[in-house]
């Protein structure tokens, strides 16, 4: 939807940090609109009056034949342009440049990065760190080109043609790790586009609002309401745009956090008063569950078992047209999209069955990060205990249990998780998300003087602002004691409890 008429497009060559790059323009208050690169003709470009474009990242290699490529004539069409990674790559060759593919050319992580003076680099340090993550790289800089940053392995890790505002960059200014990196990102939108800041959030809400009023007038819908913070927005976003056709149906899975059904029905319920059904379904999806051990087995499982229990509500509730889901941009990215690698199949996305009785799925949310869809929470008015709780994925405890789920291992982590969070909370430690994770390791032990033979928890707790990108949360010694003792002495089945300290990546923030 179009929000604004200054916009950048961020063309898609299947990167991982795609969306990425699109929220930290949209953090400058210009709108990024994302749109795959084998969809995309530069006459469309040309039309849609594009302030910049920037080419993302992606796995392949632009000497490839089947690596992604685009229309070179896009370079000539006086809309100056940023290429990062795989992008930098393609804009070089497609201006005539070369590249090359070697191991010594390999850089991987935070890597020292010398600038040199030039409208993109303009107000940034001369020496500063960035984040590499490559092994090809630009041998040779098409001609017209001047090279504008270098580190020891790469003599090319930036090139510009200032003249037409084309600039590459083998690093990646998007991701925090790269020093500086949301100014040489402002430099872009600003000193080379010309962009004025002239989007906000309230403008997402209202044409979302007016296009799901118009798209889905006289139509029902059905919400899956989870209670966690996006599916929570999703309703009231839809609800604002639909009212009463929008029917919120919670599944209480029996995959749920310690007494999460009984808070989600006296939320939404009671205190908000929403068209809400609730409906126990532990039995279908542990029978569902039964001998998978695969994680990806298991996401897809609960993922079709989801919308069955729905499509059953629906017909209960008589014709329903629509599915409403609150799937956000993370969600599709790490279960992949395009040419973009799939991380893991979320049970909203990867995990739906090709055939479904509802007419289409509503997903007002996939393109926005989890601290943007905070935002949007907050100006619809939704309380700051519900926008700024604590993250739960869709299939619940299921992939914080290793090996197949069982109705005695959830009753287990469930103990166990509500021991470390209350630790955590009690103690006012800061994290974006942690919980307990219920491994297949066993271990021995003493306990009364006796050998045991007992299960082993992983505690994990992670800081970040997009989910994209998560730091192990450096807590207090004190408190990972306090867990660890409870944990042991509460529950006789663990007898090892341990503390994961692997940021995402390599990880993902979920073990499964």
């Amino acid at each position: 939807m179009q929000q604004t008429q200054e916009k950048i497009l961020v063309l898609d060559f299947g990167g991982q940090y795609n969306q990425l790059i699109a929220r930290r323009v949209r953090e400058q208050k210009v709108y990024a609109e994302i749109l795959p690169y084998n969809r995309t003709s530069v006459e469309e470009i040309r039309r849609a009056g594009y302030r910049g474009i920037i080419f993302t990242g992606g796995p392949n290699s632009v000497y490839d034949e089947s690596s992604p490529h685009f229309d070179p004539a896009v370079i000539d069409a006086g809309i100056p342009i940023l290429g990062i990674c795989y992008g930098d790559q393609l804009l070089a060759q497609m201006a005539g440049g070369e590249i090359r593919s070697a191991a010594e050319c390999s850089e991987y992580g935070r890597t020292p990065l010398e600038l040199r003076r030039c409208e993109l680099f303009e107000g940034i340090p001369e020496k500063i760190v960035c984040w590499m993550s490559h092994t090809d790289q630009v041998s040779t800089p098409p001609s017209g080109f001047e090279v504008i940053a270098s580190t020891s392995n790469c003599r090319c890790a930036a090139i510009c043609d200032e003249k037409r505002k084309l600039y590459g960059v083998q690093f990646h200014p998007e991701v925090t790790h790269t020093e500086h990196g949301s100014e040489i990102l402002r430099n872009f939108l600003f000193r080379v586009c010309g962009c004025s800041a002239d989007w906000r959030m309230d403008d997402f809400i209202e044409n979302a609002v007016e296009q799901y009023r118009r798209e889905l007038d006289g139509k029902r819908a059905l919400l899956a309401l989870s209670g966690g913070v996006d599916s929570s927005v999703a309703a009231a976003l839809l609800h604002r745009a639909i009212g009463e056709n929008l029917v919120c149906v919670f599944v209480d899975h029996g995959l749920m956090r310690k007494d999460e059904g009984d808070f989600v029905e006296h939320t939404f319920k009671d205190r908000f008063g929403v068209n809400f059904i609730r409906v126990n379904a532990e039995q279908r999806f542990l029978d569902r569950l039964t001998g998978l051990t695969d994680p990806e087995k298991k996401r897809k499982a609960i993922g079709e078992e989801f919308i069955r229990v729905f499509e059953d509500e629906a017909r209960k509730l008589g014709k329903i047209d629509i599915l409403v889901q609150g799937t956000i941009y993370p969600d599709v990215v790490e279960s992949g999209r395009g040419d973009a690698s799939t991380i893991k199949s979320h049970h909203n996305v990867g995990g739906l069955p090709a055939v479904m009785d509802f007419e289409r799925i509503v997903e007002p949310l996939a393109e926005l990060f989890k601290d943007e869809v905070r935002e949007v929470g907050t100006k619809l008015g939704l309380p700051d205990a519900l926008v700024h709780r604590q993250p739960f994925p869709g299939p619940g405890l299921a992939v914080r249990i290793i090996g197949e789920v069982t109705r005695p291992k959830l009753e287990l982590l469930r103990e166990a998780d509500a021991i470390f969070r209350s630790e955590l909370e009690g103690a006012g430690c800061p994290s974006d998300q942690y919980f307990a994770v219920l491994t297949d390791l066993r271990s021995v032990g003493v306990k009364g003087d006796a050998r045991t033979y007992g299960r082993t928890v992983v505690l994990r707790a992670v800081t970040t602002d997009d989910f994209m990108t998560a730091e192990w949360t450096k807590l207090p010694l004190s408190v990972l004691e306090s867990a660890s003792s409870r944990i042991t002495n509460e529950l006789p089945e663990i007898a090892r409890v341990v503390y994961d300290i692997t940021s995402k990546p390599p990880a993902t923030v979920e073990w499964e």
